[in-house]
């Protein structure tokens, strides 16, 4: 990736970061980088102790690192801090990419009817904006997006390439959405009629709050009757699917391929590890931690870790293991009914 266009004094990231420094105030960075990577220019940074190897090679021309670290650092320069790792992402945000935006709605664009639109809105190539929507100041639409009719995105909210909101969905501020993220398709209502399937219209639609980040090809469904719901500070991964009348408490966070059936509703400031399959009609409590590939199927009311399945295997043992699974009832009965006449044997 190229170097950001962009440099600091060591001094200016020391001020930045409250942090103390040992070395060169005026020596210039130009980026961050790892420790097994970064050049003479750049900065990195010591957060764990298994890393002690890379920073005896490193060509870094700084390291972020504790002041109980700092003793054994080869490089000259350092900033100290007592959250290493807090400090490199703070000093990554002054690196980090920018679109330069001009605001205004590209030519090309669409813009339905009675729509409400802040003139410091940016609206980028063939992006189609519906009837009625309402996009307040600061809003970002990027290329090719698609707003239905009615929606509504609060102050500094950015839509990237290629997002598509049905419509009648509300989004607040500073939300992030990523490209490919469908955001108010019909929930999975069904109802039997004779063989097939009969579809059951979803009256809903999907609230989703304040800095809320929703990543690249997520779907969240409309509700049935009440709102599916994403609350403040919810950060979710790529490829993550929100059936109709999920409820999502504020701070949560979900990594990527988390399957969520409808209407279960999971609380604060939890965690959901990768490939997690919730059910549906469930709830989680706060405070919840489920680790990857976890399958939950019923209410959790106290907040914890939680995992289910079992660790990789080679083939063979694995093979033998799901075997012995099928009879692991069976075995149980007759362990049960070994202790129980050993136990009236011991009384007689």
């Amino acid at each position: 990736m190229p170097k950001a266009m962009m440099h600091y004094t060591l001094g200016d990231i020391a001020k930045r970061l409250q942090a103390q420094l040992r070395g060169d105030a005026d020596k210039v960075i130009n980026g961050v980088a790892s420790l097994h990577s970064a050049q003479a220019d750049e900065l990195s940074f010591l957060s764990q102790a298994k890393f002690r190897d890379q920073l005896a090679q490193t060509n870094a021309g700084a390291v972020i690192m504790t002041p109980e670290d700092a003793a054994d650092c080869p490089v000259n320069n350092c900033l100290l801090l007592a959250d290493p790792y807090r400090g490199f992402v703070n000093v990554a945000k002054l690196f980090a990419y920018c679109e330069t935006e001009t605001a205004g709605i590209h030519p090309s664009a669409i813009v339905g009817d009675a729509a409400e639109i802040d003139p410091s809105v940016t609206i980028g190539p063939y992006a189609v904006i519906g009837e009625g929507v309402k996009l307040a100041a600061g809003v970002r639409v990027g290329a090719h997006c698609i707003i239905g009719d009615y929606c509504e995105l609060g102050d500094n909210t950015e839509l990237k390439p290629r997002v598509t909101l049905a419509h009648h969905v509300i989004i607040g501020q500073r939300s992030l959405i990523h490209s490919g993220a469908v955001i108010g398709a019909d929930g999975f209502g069904n109802l039997r009629e004779g063989n097939g399937w009969g579809k059951i219209p979803q009256l809903g639609t999907v609230e989703i709050g304040n800095d809320v980040e929703i990543g690249a090809n997520t779907t969240i469904d409309r509700g049935t009757l009440d709102n599916t719901i994403v609350a403040n500070g919810v950060k979710l991964d790529n490829l993550i699917h929100l059936g109709h009348n999920v409820k999502i408490g504020e701070n949560t966070a979900i990594a990527g391929c988390v399957g969520i059936a409808g209407s279960a509703t999971i609380g604060k400031q939890c965690m959901i590890g990768g490939l997690t399959g919730i059910n549906g009609h469930i709830t989680i409590a706060d405070g919840v931690i489920f680790t990857a590939m976890s399958m939950v199927t019923g209410n959790v009311s106290k907040p914890g870790i939680y995992s289910s399945g079992t660790g990789i295997l080679p083939n063979r043992l694995w093979r033998k293991n799901a075997v012995r699974f099928r009879y692991l009832d069976e075995t149980m009965r007759k362990l049960k009914l070994g202790v129980k006449s050993f136990n009236q044997t011991e009384e007689n």
